[in-house]
Parts: structure tokens; C-alpha cells; sequence
């Protein structure tokens, strides 16, 4: 889309040289012909170092854009990129991709649908009412079982099952609010990647990124009921059990397991080897690997023991 367009969408002004922009993206990962935004303070580091073509930005951070990027400048940015967001979003499907291409050996059930542009492996078996979206990828010696849903862009790897009613690849739970409370929906104009040996349990639901890549590592293991946001990563070989979830923009190392209906907040850091029992609420970043913990407010699991040692002998008192 041409820059003049998109400042015409965002009713902003511009008298800068038009050029095409490709793709929206964070200040982190954008390029020269890209498009990203600055909604809160504690980005504004980061505009220095991006190299993103165009920034939308509000009147309080226009100074901080450098002269060899065009600033945008809006009443609210976030509002700027949800609205925008929906024309950078793709097709759903798309006919003028090439026919889905299916390995040798392969099993696909007459009931299941795969969608122009997909790629299934080798002795895969897909059951019956799967979807598989336009340019999916599925490795190979993989089973997905009945009503599994997996949206376009999506790569699902070799040697992963996946049980029934799942999702991988829907929208993450993002929208803009602006100050009569009205809702703008962010289109997730990224994709889900489950790498190699990957199970998942029956109805799960692991959303898309907004931009970038929703990532579960090799080995990873997720219960039924589970709930993974947008732009997470779930690290190496850990254990999600039933109910747990974790917020948007969460990094998991390696070995973690998450107890049953444990949460995680968003834009966290948790170190590896770190164990979650049940029921745990985590609202903070954990920076030192291999502990234990329990509770909400969130302790050490042995001290959360101790304290209910202490509240069961008041309560006989």
C-alpha cells in the first residue's frame, strides 16, 4: 500500500515522498519498506535502533523518530495500528494458490478439507471435518485427529499429534479501545509454528501472532483445555497441563510445566526448569531457573506450603 493511502486512512498529514509499504511489523523486526508504531513510553528506546520505513507515532514521541524515517504522527497510535491492521490483513482463503500437495502415504479422510497452497508430508493421517488453511504446512509422520482446525500460514512439524476439536492459528484476543470505549479489532496478520514432536491435547486453542510467530518448541507437551496467546514462545520439552494459560507476548525456557488452571500474564520472561504447581498466578517475570512455585500472590512453593501449614492450625483454633 502506498504511504499516501495509509496516511489518508489514518487521516493524518503527509507531504513527505510517497513510496509502497509491504508489511506492518514491530519496531524490532521492521525494514526500510515496512510500517510499525509506538504506543506506549517504554518503547521509545527502541526507535533509535529500528529500521522501519514509516513509524506511527503521537505528538509526544514524534521527536524521537530520526530523520531517515517518516514519522506519522496520530491522536492515539494503537487505535492508528488496529485500524490499519485490517488492510494489511490476508485472504482467508485464497483460489489462486496451486493445488494442496499431499505425501506419499499419506491418509486424508474424505471429510477433511485442505485449503489451496497447503503442504502435507509423508505418512501423515488427517481425519475427519480437519481443515487445514491456504498455505499450511504439515511435516511429516503426523496424526490430527477430528475437527481440528488449522489456519492458513500455519506449519505444524514432523512426528506431532494433535487431538481432537483443537485450534491452531486463530485470532489472539487483541483490540484497540479509544475514549468512548468503543472496540477496534487487530487483525493477526502472523502465524502459529509447532516445531517437531509436538502433542497437544483435545481442544486446545493456540492463537496466531499479531506479527512474527506464536512458537512451540520441539518436544512440547499441552493437555486438553489449554490456552496459549499471541506471540508467545513455549520453550524446549515443557509441560502444559489442563487449564493453564498464558497471556500474549509470554517467553517460556525450556522445561517448564505449568500445573492445572496455572496462569501466566503477558510480556513475562520465565527462566528454564521452572515448575508451576496448580493454581498458580504468575504476574511477574522469573529470572532464576529450576525453582518451584505455588500460589496467588505467587511464592516459593515450600513457603506456600509452610503458610497453609500456618492458616489450617488457626483455623482449629
Amino acid at each position: 500500500m502506498d504511504l499516501k493511502k495509509i496516511a489518508e486512512i489514518l487521516k493524518c498529514d503527509f507531504g513527505g515522498e510517497n513510496f509502497e509499504i509491504t508489511k506492518m511489523n514491530t519496531l524490532r523486526d521492521a525494514t526500510k519498506s515496512e510500517i510499525s508504531f509506538v504506543a506506549n513510553s517504554k518503547y521509545v528506546k527502541d526507535i533509535q535502533s529500528s529500521n522501519a520505513g514509516v513509524i506511527i507515532v503521537d505528538k509526544s514521541t514524534k521527536e524521537f523518530v530520526p530523520e531517515c524515517c517518516v514519522a506519522l504522527v496520530v491522536e492515539s497510535p494503537y487505535w492508528a495500528m488496529a485500524t490499519l491492521s485490517k488492510y494489511f490483513a490476508p485472504s482467508i482463503e485464497d483460489n489462486t494458490l496451486p493445488a494442496p500437495m499431499i505425501g506419499e502415504g499419506s491418509t486424508i479422510s474424505p471429510k477433511a478439507e485442505i485449503a489451496n497452497g497447503a503442504v502435507v508430508g509423508k505418512n501423515c493421517t488427517i481425519m475427519a471435518h480437519v481443515y487445514i488453511g491456504a498455505n499450511s504446512q504439515i511435516g511429516d509422520n503426523t496424526v490430527i485427529y477430528p475437527s481440528v482446525a488449522v489456519y492458513r500460514d500455519c506449519k505444524i512439524g514432523s512426528n506431532c499429534i494433535i487431538h481432537a476439536n483443537s485450534t491452531i492459528g486463530s485470532d489472539g484476543f487483541g483490540f484497540a479501545t479509544n475514549k468512548l470505549g468503543e472496540h477496534r479489532k487487530i487483525y493477526q496478520n502472523g502465524n502459529v509454528v509447532v516445531e517437531d514432536d509436538v502433542e497437544i491435547g483435545s481442544s486446545t486453542a493456540i492463537d496466531r501472532a499479531v506479527f512474527g510467530t506464536t512458537l512451540i518448541k520441539r518436544g512440547v507437551r499441552i493437555d486438553n483445555l489449554v490456552q496459549v496467546g499471541h506471540n508467545c514462545v513455549v520453550g524446549e520439552y515443557s509441560v502444559l497441563v489442563a487449564q493453564s494459560g498464558i497471556a500474549g507476548s509470554t517467553t517460556l525456557g525450556r522445561n517448564i510445566v505449568l500445573g492445572g488452571q496455572s496462569a501466566i500474564a503477558g510480556h513475562l520472561s520465565i527462566a528454564p526448569f521452572t515448575t508451576m504447581a496448580a493454581r498458580s498466578g504468575v504476574t511477574k517475570s522469573i529470572n532464576e531457573s529450576g525453582l518451584t512455585f505455588a500460589g496467588f500472590p505467587l511464592m516459593e512453593h515450600r513457603l506456600w506450603l509452610k503458610l497453609q501449614g500456618k492458616i489450617a492450625r488457626l483455623i482449629k483454633q
